[in-house]
């Protein structure tokens, strides 16, 4: 076994709730019953409607990469302190994005640091992503020779891993879209700002007015980042946020930010004076990307998608628990790099998490 706490899976709590457990690769969200969530809005203060539906939503330490989660040797089935950085990360973002004027989020409380309570959003369906230099998945279109990215025209003689002219929004879909002209029906497929324009209704956007909304929130906070990194000497690259509405206290929609903001995950940070020194050091799940291609003799299995089922087949082998050891200090080092403390890594999440939502909140019976 190995001596490492992790929090393996997060959907096999015993907390009440009246429907299907949503689990993911890496989080998962129990959506409480109407009368436990009428119960915490009271007890607890929440600025939302009476009539809101809440959410614990739980983040493990697995690890996904290339659509697949990787487990090390000796029963390390996730990476140590992977979880509460990504959290921290992004507790840290919102509490900023709040005090700068830009949008709420969906979160109402952190119980725990792998815990959020969060209320019922409606997501806007793109992956709202924006680049700032030229690198992974756009230089290897680059390099085949396409020069137009989600409707936009850029330039020629570009070179890897430099800073682009200007920050490019490439959105792509999340989930699959259907009868939607132009626009493949599988997941994660790239469109253009008239795409979404001309199907704002379909995107789940209430107007056409609120895509430059997120277009505008999407900039911001990708600036607000940037300067707060460059602070401690990290470049913030590219990014992917989520938004989606919710109601105010009024019962209003609104526009917000949501699920994780400016994570190792979600995010490419390389390392200032080592970038300007010529190298690239990466502070997020890309050395995990490249490690595992540098692993495995044939890394075309990692990234070719015609060949999935080789690849999940490639999963199952179990990795050096150095390469996981070393992800996790990449993830809390940069952590506590922005946040300002250490993350504690706990010795017992699962107990944990069980003693505070019975004690604290009674959501456990």
């Amino acid at each position: 076994m190995s001596a490492y706490k992790v929090l393996e899976m997060s959907n096999d709590l015993p907390i009440r709730t009246d429907k299907p457990i949503h689990s993911g690769k890496v989080r998962s969200v129990y959506w409480l019953t109407a009368e436990d969530s009428r119960r915490l809005i009271k007890e607890k203060g929440y600025a939302v409607p009476e009539s809101t539906e809440l959410g614990i939503m739980v983040i493990s330490d697995r690890i996904s990469a290339f659509e697949c989660i990787w487990k090390g040797e000796g029963s390390m089935n996730g990476v140590p302190g992977k979880g509460a950085s990504l959290n921290a990360i992004s507790n840290h973002w919102f509490k900023l994005f709040r005090e700068k004027g830009l949008a709420d989020n969906h979160i109402l409380d952190t119980p725990h640091p792998l815990v959020w309570i969060v209320q019922k959003a409606r997501p806007v369906m793109i992956e709202a992503i924006a680049r700032n230099y030229i690198t992974g998945s756009m230089w290897r279109s680059y390099t085949k020779g396409e020069r137009d990215f989600c409707g936009i025209k850029i330039a020629e003689n570009l070179q890897k891993d430099t800073k682009l002219p200007e920050l490019l929004i490439t959105p792509s879909t999340k989930g699959i879209m259907v009868g939607i002209p132009g626009i493949p029906e599988i997941d994660d497929v790239n469109i253009t700002r008239t795409d979404i324009e001309t199907n704002f209704e379909a995107f789940k956007f209430n107007s056409k007015d609120d895509i430059a909304q997120y277009e505008k929130l999407l900039t911001e906070g990708f600036r607000v980042i940037e300067s707060a990194l460059d602070s401690i000497g990290q470049i913030f690259v590219d990014t992917k946020f989520e938004f989606g509405y919710v109601k105010d206290v009024n019962g209003k929609d609104k526009l917000i930010y949501m699920d994780e903001v400016g994570t190792p995950d979600s995010s490419r940070l390389w390392d200032a004076n080592e970038y300007a020194a010529g190298k690239v050091v990466e502070n997020s799940k890309e050395g995990f990307r490249k490690a595992l291609m540098a692993h495995f003799p044939d890394a075309d299995i990692l990234t070719n998608k015609d060949r999935m089922p080789e690849r999940v087949d490639l999963a199952k082998n179990l990795l050096p628990q150095s390469i996981l050891l070393d992800v996790s200090e990449t993830y809390t080092s940069i952590a506590e790099k922005i946040i300002g403390t250490k993350i504690e890594i706990s010795d017992d999440p699962k107990g944990e998490i069980i003693a505070i939502l019975k004690d604290q909140y009674g959501l456990i019976d």
